[in-house]
């Protein structure tokens, strides 16, 4: 990959050519980590791959509810309430009910 030249706009934005966009498959959207060294006058940009939360909470649901059912755990929203309840009855030391 040959150097490019770009340039800052007044806000402060840089504009990656697309040959580099392409070149690592960066999208509009893409993250990154920003590095600067004043004494070498450089800048660097890493790429962070991120995961999709939404995905990410999918696939932890997805596991939990494998594990419950695996376990013979209720996860009906009237156990996990009653669960709840017990647990913060437990911990003030109540007791059970």
């Amino acid at each position: 990959m040959d150097a490019e030249i770009t340039k800052m706009s007044s806000k402060g934005q840089v504009v990656i050519p697309e040959d580099v966009r392409k070149e690592l498959g960066l999208e509009a959207g893409s993250v990154f980590a920003v590095y600067g060294k004043k004494d070498a006058h450089t800048v660097i940009l890493k790429k962070l791959d991120i995961p999709d939360s939404v995905r990410a909470f999918e696939e932890l649901s997805g596991w939990g509810a494998r594990h419950a059912k695996e376990h013979g755990i209720d996860m009906s929203p009237e156990a996990i309430v009653k669960t709840i309840h017990e647990h913060r009855r437990r911990k003030r030391g109540e007791g059970s009910v």
